[in-house]
Parts: structure tokens; C-alpha cells; sequence
């Protein structure tokens, strides 16, 4: 009887055993609760494909990464400028989650707000990147901003909170994007935060690290991608939840003192003369453009302006500068008389031109020599100016739509061209 006792006992530990064990290695990844799915969450990786990634500026993935036993993997061959993969969609303000582990000595990274164009060769000459490293096994000496979970090059990872698993074990991390609130997590612990666009960020970065690359972390919105960096790394669980945008209130863009806030591009000249910002042509006579640090999507602006000497000039949105002064990006015109002042220009290089024209009777309502007051509002694919409160022009198009960036004020190459501007409020939208 006691023998049988004991043979039953040791029957039913096994089966305990053996079912947790079963509950254990049968544990869903890739997939979403109903909890989950009701509270906004999407995957963004199946567990069985690729599709939804590609390959950074391009249609497919060549990129070395493969499905591998549930895990969206990199196998290791890629290099700083090679190896990686981003999202199908766009995303702007968000709660990424993504479990994560890399091979012993390893390097990778997640990156978000991800800009594709094709003089950005990289994801992160435009994407902030939550770093992916195997701290303790890394061959090199690593910076502080270089370690796992820090905002790289940007902000340190709390290292008192930052309890990472050794390499070729699982971490849990997550980002949180929230209008400009940002946040690094992992295994249960917050291990960043700071505010992005913020005179402290912007120092961060002019200090050195990004000079090369003027658009980085401006964009607010762009793919994820993900990092092959010549190492073995491993991601699952990569689930999202998007956050709303907030309406911003009306702010100055400029403070009657100086030009904080903006960044000149070329030789020519901008001033600041008892409380005005001026443009003037320098000795060079080329174009020149003073920009907001800042992108500005949606938006309505409205500015004032003075025309002192020849008057050509322009409000460009959704803009950069490519190199040098070649600038990318739509400007709502501002020109001498019947020059369609309010119009819109394309300036994307190979880009169509005018795309409209205020009607001819309207050319009369701009005040040469005098103080004039435009808006212009752009919210999605519409852009709509006034002038002097009469509207000018009422735009839809896909492209303009499709992209983002700075706002820009104009000098036009030729010479001879003054002008004054003042009370340049916007808000966001």
C-alpha cells in the first residue's frame, strides 16, 4: 500500500511537471488579448512573415533579416550603413512594445520617426534610436549614451533602474512617443524621459554627435526601424498603440530680440532692427532662408510683412534644406505687385512649379511698401492663404499631403530685396 502510495505520488508531480512545462513553451507570442485588441493595441510582427517590413527606402527586404522560430531575427550581416528594415506605415505619437534579446557582444537598435528620402542613406541621420547592446560582452569601451535602453546620443539610460537580462536572454522594453514626451522602459522599469524640442534637447543636439545630420529627431512622424548591425539580434511581441495629437496653443515664433529658434542657410542676410526681423541680400546676391529648428506639419500661421526694396521673398512650410541653399519644400509666395503674392510654389528639386495662382483681380490686394498680414494654414493634403483677410488660394494635393518639415522664410537670388517681418504666430494643429 505504501509502495503504491509513493508510485502515484511521484505519477502526479510528472504530470504537474509536465503541464507546466506544456502552459510554459506553449506560451502565445505575436498575438493580442481581447483586453489588448479593445484598448487600441495592432502587431506590428505576425510571428510567421514579413509583411509590414521592408527594407529601409526600398519596396522588399534584401535586408539580412529572416522569421526564425517566432522571432523576427537578424542574422548579423549588416554594417552602420547597411542591414535595415522599417515599417510599412507611419506612425506619430505611440506606445511601442517589443521583447528583445542580442547575442553575446552584440549591437542593434529600434529607431522611430524614421524619414525616407533618397539623400538620407541611413535611418538614423533623421530616427532617435532606443539602443539594443550587449553591455557586458561588447569588445569596445561604451559611452554612457551608448549603452542599452539610452536615447542614443542623446540621454542616458538611468543605470540604477536599468536591470538588463545577460545576452541570448529576453528583455521587455517599451518606447512611448507622446507628443514630445518621450519615455524608455525596461523589465518594468522607466529608464529615460525627457521632453523632446526643448531648448535642452536642441543643445543636446548641437553638441556635436548629429552636425552632419541637421534633420535628425525633428520629424514627427516616420517608420520604425529596426537595426542590423553586423550582430545576431532577435525581436517578438512588437505591438503598438497610437496615442492622439494634441492641438498646441498659438506661440511666437519669433521674440523681438533675436533669432533664437530659427537656423540660417546661406550668405545673405537676417537681422533683428528694433523689434523687426529684416532679410536683406547680401554681397553674394544668392538665395538664402532662415528656418524654424522646429517642423511644423499642420499649422496655422500668420505673419506680417514689409516690403522695403524689391520685395521678392516667400513662406516656405513642410521644408528643408537639401545642401547648401537647395531647399525642398512649398512656399506660399511673396513678391512684388501682379508676381502672385500667396500663390503657391513647389521647390522639391524636379519638383512641378506653380501648383496655383491667386486670381488675377486679387493681385491688387497686396500693399507694396506697406504692412501686409498673411496666413496660411496647412492641415493634411489642404493649404489654404489669406491676404490682408481675403482668401487667395484653396489647395489639395497628395504630395504636400505626404510630407513634413520646417518653416522657412525666403531671400530671392538677384540682389537688391529688403524686407520686414514681424508678429509670426502659429499654431499647431
Amino acid at each position: 500500500m505504501r509502495r503504491k502510495s509513493v508510485l502515484w505520488c511521484n505519477l502526479f508531480i510528472v504530470s504537474i511537471t509536465l503541464s507546466v512545462c506544456v502552459s510554459s513553451c506553449s506560451q502565445n507570442h505575436n498575438t493580442l488579448t481581447q483586453e489588448e485588441i479593445a484598448a487600441g493595441w495592432t502587431l506590428l510582427f505576425d510571428g510567421e512573415t514579413m509583411n509590414g517590413w521592408r527594407d529601409y527606402n526600398g519596396t522588399g527586404v534584401t535586408a539580412p533579416w529572416v522569421v526564425e522560430d517566432g522571432t523576427l531575427s537578424a542574422l548579423g550581416q549588416g554594417s552602420d550603413s547597411t542591414g535595415y528594415i522599417v515599417t510599412d506605415k507611419q506612425y506619430e505619437n505611440f506606445e511601442l512594445l517589443f521583447d528583445w534579446k542580442i547575442s553575446k557582444g552584440g549591437n542593434s537598435g529600434v529607431l522611430y520617426h524614421v524619414v525616407e528620402r533618397p539623400n538620407f542613406k541611413t535611418p538614423y541621420m533623421t530616427g532617435p534610436e532606443f539602443q539594443v547592446v550587449d553591455n557586458d560582452g561588447f569588445s569596445g569601451k561604451l559611452q554612457d549614451w551608448q549603452m542599452a535602453c539610452a536615447d542614443y546620443a542623446m540621454h542616458v539610460a538611468d543605470p540604477a533602474k536599468t536591470k538588463l537580462k545577460p545576452a541570448g536572454q529576453w528583455n521587455t522594453s517599451k518606447i512611448v512617443f507622446d507628443n514630445g514626451h518621450v519615455e524608455h522602459w525596461v523589465n518594468g522599469e522607466k529608464v529615460v524621459e525627457f521632453e523632446a524640442w526643448t531648448d535642452d534637447w536642441f543643445d543636446r543636439k548641437n553638441s556635436g554627435k548629429w552636425d552632419d545630420y541637421p534633420e535628425y529627431g525633428l520629424a514627427h512622424k516616420g517608420v520604425f526601424s529596426l537595426q542590423d548591425h553586423g550582430d545576431r539580434s532577435w525581436y517578438r511581441n512588437i505591438k503598438i498603440r497610437e496615442l492622439p495629437r494634441k492641438t498646441g496653443q498659438e506661440v511666437s515664433l519669433f521674440n523681438g530680440r533675436d533669432l533664437h529658434g530659427w537656423e540660417a542657410a546661406g550668405t545673405e542676410l537676417w537681422y533683428v532692427d528694433n523689434g523687426l526681423l529684416v532679410c536683406e541680400s547680401g554681397p553674394d546676391a544668392r538665395y538664402g532662408y532662415l528656418c524654424t529648428r522646429e517642423y511644423y506639419n499642420d499649422f496655422d500661421l500668420s505673419v506680417e510683412f514689409n516690403q522695403a526694396a524689391d520685395g521678392n521673398s516667400g513662406v516656405f512650410f513642410r521644408s528643408y534644406i537639401v545642401r547648401g541653399v537647395t531647399i525642398s519644400g512649398w512656399q506660399c509666395e511673396v513678391a512684388p505687385p501682379n508676381l502672385h503674392t500667396a500663390g503657391i510654389y513647389e521647390s522639391v528639386p524636379g519638383g512641378r512649379g506653380w501648383l496655383i495662382k491667386p486670381d488675377p483681380e486679387k493681385e491688387s490686394i497686396l500693399k507694396m511698401g506697406q504692412w501686409n498680414t498673411m496666413r496660411v494654414v496647412v492641415k493634411g493634403d489642404r493649404v489654404t492663404t489669406w491676404l490682408n483677410g481675403t482668401q487667395m488660394i484653396d489647395l489639395t494635393d497628395e504630395k504636400i499631403g505626404n510630407d513634413q518639415g520646417r518653416i522657412a522664410l525666403q531671400i530671392h537670388s538677384g540682389g537688391g530685396i529688403k524686407v520686414a517681418w514681424r508678429n509670426l504666430k502659429v499654431k499647431k494643429l
